[in-house]
C-alpha cells in the first residue's frame, strides 16, 4: 500500500499481468472490492484506491467536487505509479468516473466496466438520495450508515450477514469522512449528466445491472448500453446494487469470461 498525490492505493495479484483499476461507489473505499480481489488477481495486476476525501486518502478536497475532478485524480494516480493503460472497473459513482475518463482521457483505458451506473440521474435514485441525506442531516452518521445496507443488498443477504454488517457499521463510523463530504459527493453524482455524449465513447464497454437493485433501476444501464457504440449489456436477475459483493463468485466468473473475450 502507498500514497501517491494524496491518494491511498494498493496493488494485488500479478505484478506483470494486465492492469485492472477498481473504483468503488459513494463510500469511496478500495476495501469494497475485497470479495473480487482473489479471483481477479489470479491473472491480473489489480489496483484499488480510496477516492480523495474518503478512507485513507487526503480528506481535504478544495474547490468544486465533480465526477470529472475524480476522474482527473485517477489520471494523476496512474501517472504517479507509471501505469499507462488499464481496464477500469467502476461501481456506481466509480463507474461514472470511468465514463468521465472514457470521454476525457480514453488513451488511458483498454476497456471499461460500469456496474449499476447511469448517464443521467433517475428520479427513483434521486428519491433514494433525498432519503439518505435526510437521515444523515436529521439523525446523524450512525443512522445513515445503519440504513445503508437497505440500499445495497438483498433482504435475505442482510439477514444472513447481520453480524458482519454490524461490524462494518462500527468500522465505517470510526472512519466516517464527515457529513459535508458525503453531501458534496452526492451533489457531484447528482450533477453528473453525459446523456448527450454517449456516442463519443469509443472504449470497449460492458454495462452490468441487477434486476433487484434498490437504488438504481436496471433501465439506467440499458440506456447506457443503447447509447455507447458497441457496448455490451449483462443483466443479473439478483444481487441488488452491490451485486459484485452479494454474488461475488458468480460475478467474478462472469467478469473474467468477458475480460478473456469469451
Amino acid at each position: 500500500m502507498a500514497i501517491a498525490g494524496g491518494i491511498h492505493w494498493e496493488e494485488h495479484g500479478q505484478p506483470d499481468g494486465p492492469a485492472i483499476l477498481l473504483s468503488s461507489g459513494l463510500g469511496g473505499s478500495g476495501s469494497y472490492w475485497q470479495p473480487n480481489l482473489a479471483a481477479l488477481g489470479a491473472g491480473y495486476r489489480v489496483i484499488t484506491y480510496d477516492h480523495r476525501g474518503t478512507g485513507r486518502s487526503d480528506r481535504h478536497v478544495p474547490g468544486d467536487l465533480t465526477v470529472e475532478a475524480m476522474a482527473a485524480d485517477v489520471v494523476a494516480l496512474m501517472d504517479s505509479i507509471g501505469l499507462d493503460r488499464c481496464t477500469f472497473i467502476g461501481h456506481a459513482l466509480g463507474g461514472h468516473i470511468g465514463l468521465a475518463l472514457a470521454l476525457a482521457a480514453p488513451e488511458h483505458l483498454d476497456r471499461l466496466v460500469v456496474i449499476n451506473g447511469w448517464a443521467k440521474l433517475d428520479p427513483h435514485t434521486a428519491r433514494c438520495f433525498d432519503t439518505r441525506l435526510a437521515l444523515l442531516s436529521d439523525s446523524g452518521p450512525r443512522a445513515y450508515l445503519h440504513a445503508q445496507p437497505l440500499f445495497l443488498y438483498p433482504p435475505q443477504w442482510i439477514s444472513d450477514h447481520h453480524d458482519r454488517l454490524q461490524d462494518e457499521e462500527e468500522d465505517m463510523l470510526a472512519h466516517f469522512p464527515g457529513a459535508e463530504m458525503i453531501q458534496r459527493r452526492v451533489a457531484a453524482v447528482r450533477r453528473f449528466n453525459i446523456a448527450g455524449r454517449l456516442d463519443e465513447i469509443r472504449v470497449p464497454t460492458l454495462l452490468v445491472a441487477s434486476d433487484d437493485d434498490m437504488l438504481v433501476p436496471p433501465s439506467a444501464s440499458e440506456k447506457l448500453a443503447a447509447g455507447i457504440p458497441g457496448a455490451q449489456f449483462a443483466r443479473m436477475a439478483a444481487g441488488a446494487h452491490a451485486c459484485n459483493v452479494t454474488r461475488a463468485e458468480h460475478f467474478n466468473l462472469w467478469l473474467l469470461d468477458w475480460l478473456d473475450g469469451e
